[in-house]
């Protein structure tokens, strides 16, 4: 079982860069629930445990795909920001 301090919440952010539903969930933390849908290019906020581990599910016809497995530490706010600006730029070569 994991103990874990309630102070130890952060507040992330996630954006579905896809063309489908996808499902986010976090399962790790004992006694707690989290499971939301996100459109596609939409985005959302939450709450989670600085351990906590987002699972990313991509629909797929009748089913769905575990796409990622996402540490919410590094989903921030401020790292989320940065994600998106890193999609967003253009490579060069």
């Amino acid at each position: 079982m994991q103990l874990v301090n309630v102070s130890q919440k952060i507040l992330c952010g996630y954006t579905n860069a896809t063309s489908r539903i996808q499902i986010l969930k976090i399962s790790n933390i004992e006694n707690w629930f989290f499971e939301r849908a996100v459109m596609p290019q939409g985005s959302i906020l939450f709450e989670a445990f600085q351990d906590a581990k987002l699972e990313v599910h991509t629909s797929e016809m009748m089913s769905s795909i575990l796409s990622d497995i996402i540490p919410c530490s590094e989903l921030t706010t401020s790292a989320e920001s940065r994600r998106q600006q890193a999609i967003k730029m253009p490579q060069t070569a």
